[in-house]
């Protein structure tokens, strides 16, 4: 079975590196896009952004129309995918053949391209270093306006000496091979993506997708990568500074077996009570004592650390979504006086809670007007 792209438009579309000035929407040409994986590639690190960037040009249509006619713009990325091939490999880990829609030779042969996509999955890791694929990402990156590795992918642009210096992420399991094999990397495990000047690296799987959304946001603005992800049920644009583990499933994959695991689903649950240790410790059915250390010795951290962070995770998601005020977010994460959160946070995230909403708002102001901006595409 080949699986292609769609609504990729003209796959060979060559684009001047440099950006022409700004035209209304219904006259720019499609963005272009080439997707570069090392068989066997992860399926999803494949087309979870594919499908992304293909379906923002339907979605940008549809907002246009309010009828549902998708056929009057053109697409907003032109999309074409190299596979590099590897003797009695399967293209996919997941043993499905996805088909290359361009040949080196013709990559080569390209001017300038907007996006360099280089995915992950085993052929990145253990083929990041052979000349047919270290030397094609080499050639083409230079040649394009920005590169994005997504989750192992960052093995191959690491390779290539694309990422010396930079601030890269990868999936959480590979960060630390990642640090060994390239010490002038500088590997932060913890965000879903990362932009270190042209540089973009994402997580591990979903996240890709995450990072995709980010691009369309930067190329065509906040409403549209808002009704992007409501189509595609994803979460409306995760920060890229969200941690790639959850404080509740950080806890959890270090403890060796599922003893607190319902505890710690069921503290996320009613993080607005006070829950003291005893309470906790009820729970467990254990004294507090022996609860207190039976939760270090398992979870890594004291109860009271524990409870610290999950408060701190939820008043970061509501902070993010910027509708409720300070003091809604004190009563819903259970930190009972704002001074409480604000130590919290400059503990756990560095900053106070107004300057880590403010950052968010910012962001948001800065592209919220971009499709009224752009709205020559309107019939």
């Amino acid at each position: 079975m080949t699986l292609l792209p769609s609504g990729c438009g003209a796959m060979f579309r060559v684009m001047n590196h440099q950006a022409p000035p700004q035209q209304p929407e219904r006259l720019q040409p499609p963005r272009s896009v080439v997707v570069l994986a090392a068989a066997p590639a992860r399926l999803l690190d494949l087309t979870g952004p594919i499908e992304v960037l293909a379906q923002a040009g339907r979605i940008r249509a549809i907002e246009a129309d309010k009828d549902g006619d998708v056929s009057g713009l053109p697409p907003l990325y032109d999309i074409a995918v190299h596979i590099v091939p590897a003797r009695d490999m399967p293209s996919t880990s997941a043993g499905l053949f996805v088909g290359s829609t361009v040949s080196e030779e013709e990559l080569r042969s390209r001017a300038g391209l907007d996006t360099l996509i280089v995915v992950g999955g085993d052929g990145a890791r253990h083929r990041a270093g052979e000349p047919a694929v270290r030397d094609l990402v080499r050639h083409l990156a230079p040649r394009s306006r920005r590169v994005v590795g997504v989750c192992t992918g960052s093995f191959i642009l690491a390779a290539a000496g694309l990422l010396d210096g930079k601030r890269v992420v990868t999936h959480w399991r590979w960060c630390a091979e990642l640090a060994r094999r390239h010490p002038a990397v500088r590997v932060d495990p913890e965000p879903i993506y990362i932009r270190d000047g042209n540089v973009w690296t994402s997580a591990g799987v979903t996240a890709g997708m995450d990072l995709a959304l980010a691009l369309v946001e930067e190329d065509h603005g906040h409403a549209l990568a808002l009704a992007l992800a409501r189509d595609m049920v994803l979460f409306l644009r995760r920060p890229g500074g969200q941690k790639q583990f959850s404080a509740t499933l950080a806890a959890q994959t270090r403890t060796s077996s599922n003893r607190f695991g319902d505890l710690l689903a069921w503290m996320s649950e009613n993080l607005h009570r006070p829950l003291p240790v005893e309470d906790l410790a009820a729970r467990a059915h254990l004294s507090p004592r022996q609860f207190a250390r039976a939760f270090r010795d398992e979870v890594g951290v004291t109860p009271a650390l524990m409870l610290e962070r999950l408060r701190v995770e939820a008043a970061r998601r509501r902070l993010e979504d910027g509708g409720a005020g300070i003091a809604a977010v004190v009563a819903t994460s259970g930190f009972g006086t704002e001074e409480t959160m604000r130590r919290a946070f400059l503990r756990q995230v560095g900053t106070p809670p107004g300057d880590y909403r403010e950052r968010f708002r910012r962001e948001a102001a800065r592209d919220a007007t971009s499709i009224v901006a752009e709205e020559g595409f309107v019939p």
